[in-house]
């Protein structure tokens, strides 16, 4: 058989034969996530390491299956000292993205699904492969971030054991308004917004705790800072929660005579 006929039909094998398990690996894993509510990161990166694990299958395929080729397969094995010696100076990073991914599957920091902060990139886990991570932010943007990088970082995870979220909306108000009912107000708009939740077990609730906890934050030069403290079933909610409580507050504060705080100067001729 031709050299040529011989290398091309090992290598149309091995990627049929990674399609297939890649179809077979996403098939059980769909059922899983639908059945059974599975963490699909393991799955992910199975998948994405089939890949690798069979076309180096098929090199070494390649080199003793062709004769004009065992000479070559003979010689590196010989050479396997030194070859090894530069490749793992060579594959340095490649070898640190691969194990931190490693890492990251067994002491799973984060999963696919998760809402995480890597320094200043935040989003949703969408991929982890042997190289990187993959990261789908709010703008719908594709964040790569290498395996080694991320395994070093401080990661913020949201939703790692309780989506939950709870948000910290301030608004200011100006001295000579009514502190007790624009904190009323602030109750009133957030108990009645779709997303807002009553976060409190039993326990909380005998203790005294809030559902909406309305702190005085500090004094400024322009007013009164309040903070509100609002949960929701997850982040995102929680930032639609929060624009619309701002919106909804100003137009009910202009309702009631109540000022939002700004910046104010006095100035006194003598």
């Amino acid at each position: 058989m031709n050299i040529y006929l011989k290398i091309g039909l090992i290598i149309t094998a091995a990627i049929i034969v990674s399609i297939i398990i890649r179809i077979l690996i996403n098939s059980y894993l769909d059922k899983k996530i639908e059945n059974l509510k599975v963490n699909p990161t393991n799955y992910n990166f199975l998948k994405n390491a089939s890949s690798f694990i069979i076309f180096t299958i098929a090199t070494f395929v390649i080199i003793y299956s062709v004769p004009e080729l065992q000479h070559l397969g003979t010689t590196l094995f010989a050479s396997a000292g030194i070859f090894a010696a530069v490749l793992a100076f060579a594959s340095q990073q490649a070898m640190s993205n691969i194990i931190g991914g490693i890492f990251i599957v067994i002491f799973k920091p984060f999963r696919v699904g998760d809402v995480i902060q890597v320094r200043t990139d935040f989003g949703s886990v969408e991929d982890i492969t042997l190289r990187h991570t993959m990261l789908k932010n709010f703008q719908n943007e594709r964040v790569i971030i290498p395996n080694s990088v991320i395994s070093a970082e401080f990661i913020i995870n949201r939703t790692i054991v309780d989506e939950r979220y709870r948000r910290a909306i301030d608004i200011g108000i100006s001295y000579d308004s009514d502190i007790d009912q624009a904190i009323e107000i602030i109750l009133e708009i957030g108990r009645k917004h779709p997303y807002y939740i009553d976060w409190r077990e039993p326990e909380d609730i005998s203790e005294g705790a809030k559902d909406i906890d309305v702190k005085i934050l500090e004094y400024t030069e322009s007013g009164i800072m309040l903070r509100a403290f609002i949960w929701s079933e997850t982040a995102g909610k929680s930032f639609d929660l929060m624009s619309d409580i701002l919106y909804s507050v100003k137009k009910e504060f202009d309702n009631n005579n109540i000022t939002i705080a700004r910046p104010a100067r006095y100035v006194i001729n003598k």
